[in-house]
């Protein structure tokens, strides 16, 4: 059974209600992984999600610890979670470069993705600034140093470009919309599986003894909306996803 690490999918909201003179602020802590999880648990695939707020600490920062692991997902979280460990933010202490030593395990031979969202890839105003990381060597894409989201509210259809891939086997007909992605190139020796619009959508390479891809949108709502999740190809499209990049 593979087990997956998903890192990031939750974020903390604080709102200021206002009720004519008065007043009262309120903080909700949410969560998306619900949909992939889901999915993924009923592939049998074992899910490990570690919250954004639990990444900063919590990150694997050695080989040991990521060899828990047959992928690890990348979902929502920006770069600077994941290089700024307490012990350096807080106390001016060195620490491991943990997205050097995720790469290094995906030579050795583990497996990675990286999904899209406002903390992906550059992100949204640039700020999950993983252009020129490692991570950025080992992934398919060639990402952007600037803002690379598209927000396409009216909906844009997939298009599968290799279904021969063992990825894409038995994923038929017509995939739902999306509602966005983040826009990035492809290194010469990724292969392309499917795209959006005449983007990327998602994309695999092969690093050394591992493998790697990209899935340029949401892993769930909002930009990978209700109807995709809910879509039979959905959890088929994952579940082989996670067992090509273990090495099933």
């Amino acid at each position: 059974m593979a087990r997956v690490l998903v890192a990031g999918e939750s974020w903390v909201s604080e709102s200021t209600h206002f009720k004519g003179f008065d007043s009262f602020g309120s903080v909700v802590f949410e969560t998306g992984i619900g949909p992939l999880r889901d999915a993924l648990t009923a592939e049998g695939i074992e899910v490990i999600h570690m919250p954004a707020h639990d990444v900063p600490e919590g990150f694997p920062a050695s080989a040991d610890a990521f060899d828990a692991y047959d992928v690890v997902v990348l979902s929502d979280i920006g770069a600077d979670s994941i290089l700024l460990h307490p012990d350096t933010w807080l106390r001016g202490k060195r620490t491991v470069n943990r997205l050097k030593v995720l790469a290094e395990w995906v030579h050795a031979g583990g497996g990675l993705l990286m999904a899209g969202g406002y903390m992906s890839f550059q992100g949204f105003g640039g700020k999950a600034m993983y252009r020129r990381t490692p991570v950025d060597d080992v992934l398919p894409s060639v990402i952007d140093p600037w803002d690379d989201r598209v927000e396409t509210p009216e909906g844009a259809g997939p298009v599968v470009v290799d279904a021969t891939h063992p990825v894409l086997s038995g994923v038929d007909g017509a995939w739902p919309t999306l509602l966005g992605y983040n826009r990035f190139g492809l290194k010469d020796d990724a292969q392309l599986l499917a795209r959006v619009g005449d983007d990327p959508l998602l994309a695999v390479r092969s690093v050394g003894a591992g493998r790697t891809a990209v899935w340029a949108s949401d892993i769930g709502p909002h930009w990978c909306p209700a109807d995709f999740v809910a879509w039979s190809g959905y959890g088929r499209l994952f579940g082989q996803l996670m067992r090509w990049l273990s090495g099933e």
